[in-house]
């Protein structure tokens, strides 16, 4: 942790971060499917997405921030936004649970736009095994900017926002997997400090499982930002 230096914060940009609400959800699920077409809940279609969204929002698992900017006409309009869990598996069983019909609707439609994801749709639920994680419950599952943002260090202070809140809640450590051939993401979690804790196999793809150490974090502090919406 040492080589990693403190995260300089912005209050400009910090104070565009808020959390997650049920009104943000088919916005965020455009900038889903812009970042990650190629996932499975990706190909099942932007109302799948809006749905299980809604349903995470509900649950008390779910960690979600979005950033936003003003338009030219002054009307606040969400850029980007960052998805996390402290219990993946605990989060997923109960949205799925609660929701089924609503997003067992939604799946088959995108199914059967995307006959090729049907393999894969009965293997969601043998992520959290798949990944492991070594007893870490806490993860940051999805984030997606608008390209024009890249470079302004908005994706850096929205990690930072959710590592806080995760430090705050009592978790020591976040894990984080990706695709092992994806650079750009594994360079960017190396220069946070995460540290590769194995590998696995998950819908076809070979994935990386990074895990950090948010009490040693340099960039990491315990202050939570999650009030009740």
């Amino acid at each position: 942790m040492s080589s990693v230096r403190p995260f300089e914060v912005d209050s400009s940009v910090l104070e565009r971060i808020r959390p997650m609400q049920h009104r943000d959800c088919p916005r965020v699920s455009e900038l889903h499917r812009a970042a990650m077409g190629r996932s499975l809940w990706a190909r099942l279609g932007a109302s799948f997405l809006t749905e299980l969204y809604r349903g995470l929002i509900d649950s008390p698992y779910f960690l979600g921030f979005v950033y936003e900017e003003s338009d030219e006409a002054g009307i606040p309009e969400v850029r980007g936004f960052i998805a996390g869990t402290t219990d993946t598996q605990r989060m997923l069983s109960e949205v799925f649970i609660q929701r089924w019909l609503v997003l067992g609707a939604a799946a088959l439609s995108g199914a059967l736009r995307a006959p090729s994801v049907l393999p894969y749709l009965f293997t969601t639920g043998g992520y959290s095994a798949a990944s492991g994680g070594d007893g870490v419950p806490g993860e940051s599952l999805f984030c997606s900017f608008e390209p024009q943002l890249r470079g302004k260090r908005v994706s850096g202070h929205i990690n930072k926002v959710l590592f806080d809140d995760l430090l705050a809640r009592g978790h020591s450590k976040v894990k984080v997997t990706t695709e092992a051939d994806n650079e750009g993401a594994n360079r960017q979690l190396q220069s946070w400090g995460f540290e590769a804790q194995g590998s696995f196999t998950f819908y076809g793809k070979d994935m990386v499982r990074y895990v950090l150490d948010l009490e040693k974090s340099e960039r990491v502090e315990s202050v939570s930002r999650h009030p009740a919406v």
